[in-house]
């Protein structure tokens, strides 16, 4: 099998310090500024580690420098060199660039690293049939064109290597206004579909978005949250509506879109970084109250990157809430939610059934897996 491979050293590199996302020089000026690091070749490393260790030949094509071939190196797996970034900084043209020379050379799967404008840019260059999937890498997630994490990924490829019928799907290419984003407004936009092999076990799901709040079940999960808030204890509260909430109930401001501090009732920080929240834990009794992304089922590694490895291990496992809608629940159509931290042996750690607050000392048991 010929992957061609095509990774984005820039994606994601605005999550963990709480810009909503990496396009555009000015925004990636800005993340370094803060202190904020790529993990793109991390979690590559991490699906190509796993795919080493399948059974089944294959080659690589892929871009120089930090688009592919150094990655490869890093793990000592053969490559072949058919398209070279223009400059020093890359950008979407030097991907849109590296898919059409990878189509010539006539890879079967082309595998990007990346987020939602990463997977745009692909969907630009890319020809009709050709069948791509998606390393999750950046903090827009919103496209069905991405495995649920690097490890599984590696699970779809090590089925086609395997020789096992893979059917193909078309995945639909969604961005947001990141503008708006930051305003938390979050207008998603159609930009195409492309081909992504079915195997809906490991495939992310298109956000789901627009639905009608419960509102009723919000405020009950709302005031079972609260009335178990523990005095001198920091709160982080994550994103989505159904976490929101919380700070509506209590009559503070906070942010849609990013994770708030609380402590005994009052804001303390709204839209903090994951340095900041590092910092926090560091000094203090803190409890993360998180929500899994509706139509994903994402518990950590979409939308909430503040919440690194270092973050959650500092917080610790028993110190984290999970809360829920029922409906958003049986929506999951039965599929288990997921943790995504980027640090496989805390995902292994966070993995198992889990206790989701789904209104006023009411509550389901879940299980969480880790790919």
């Amino acid at each position: 099998m010929r992957i061609g491979l095509v990774a984005n050293p820039l994606a994601g590199i605005g999550g963990p310090v709480a810009l909503k996302g990496s396009d555009g020089a000015e925004t990636v000026a800005l993340a370094r500024a803060l202190g904020g690091e790529s993990r793109v070749a991390e979690r590559v490393k991490v699906c190509l580690g796993n795919l080493k260790r399948e059974t089944g030949s294959f080659e690589i094509l892929t871009v120089a420098g930090e688009m592919g071939a150094a990655i490869c190196e890093a793990l000592d797996l053969e490559c072949e060199v058919v398209a070279h970034p223009q400059g020093t900084t890359t950008t979407p043209e030097d991907t849109r660039r590296a898919v059409r020379a990878l189509q010539q050379q006539g890879v079967d799967i082309i595998l990007f690293a990346g987020g939602d404008g990463t997977a745009r840019d692909v969907c630009e260059a890319v020809s009709p049939h050709q069948v791509v999937l998606g390393i999750p890498c950046g903090v827009k997630m919103h496209s069905g064109v991405f495995a649920n994490s690097p490890t599984a990924a590696a699970k779809i490829l090590g089925e086609m290597l395997a020789g096992n019928l893979v059917s193909v799907m078309r995945g639909e290419v969604r961005d947001i206004d990141e503008q708006a984003f930051r305003e938390a407004v979050v207008r998603a936009k159609y930009f195409g579909e492309m081909w992504v092999p079915e195997e809906l076990r490991y495939l992310q799901g298109v956000k789901s978005g627009g639905k009608e709040v419960e509102a009723l079940a919000l405020q009950e999960i709302a005031a079972d949250v609260i009335e178990d808030m523990m005095p001198d204890v920091m709160y982080f509260i994550g994103s989505g509506s159904t976490t929101a909430s919380i700070n509506e109930a209590l009559g503070i401001p906070g942010t849609l879109l990013g994770v708030d501090v609380v402590k005994d009732g009052k804001l303390v920080l709204t839209d903090a970084r994951a340095s900041q929240l590092a910092e926090f834990a560091g000094q203090n009794s803190c409890h993360i109250v998180v929500t899994p992304i509706g139509g994903q089922g994402h518990i950590f590694g979409r939308g909430n990157q503040q919440f690194t490895p270092e973050v959650i291990r500092a917080v610790g496992s028993k110190n984290i809430t999970v809360i829920s809608t029922k409906s958003k629940l049986e929506a999951m159509s039965a599929r288990p939610l997921i943790v995504d931290t980027g640090d496989a042996a805390l995902d292994e750690e966070l993995a198992g059934m889990w206790r989701v607050v789904t209104g006023y000392e009411d509550a389901v048991l879940y299980r969480v897996v880790s790919n």
